[in-house]
């Protein structure tokens, strides 16, 4: 990440499984730029961000804070994971 101050998007509606679901799922697409992360392992992480974060608008607008301030996107890096076949390193 560019900053290590980075606000990751959380709402206080979670729970502290779906806080730790949402950041380990952000820590995912920054190791995704900086080393590559395994693509089966991301899924799985979005699939338990999603359930956390199930509207698309929700995941739209998070997303782009997030992207506003590290410059990564998430959006990219699952669209690749999901292009990708399994056991893949999705590497930005």
């Amino acid at each position: 990440m560019k900053d290590e101050n980075i606000s990751i998007p959380i709402s206080p509606d979670w729970s502290q499984e779906e806080i730790i679901d949402v950041v380990n799922f952000y820590e995912a697409i920054d190791q995704a730029y900086r080393k590559g992360t395994d693509r089966d392992t991301l899924l799985t992480l979005y699939m338990r961000f999603k359930k956390a974060v199930p509207g698309k608008a929700d995941e739209k607008r998070d997303f782009k804070e997030y992207g506003s301030q590290t410059g990564q996107s998430p959006y990219h890096v699952v669209k690749k994971a999901r292009e990708a076949a399994g056991g893949t390193i999705i590497k930005m």
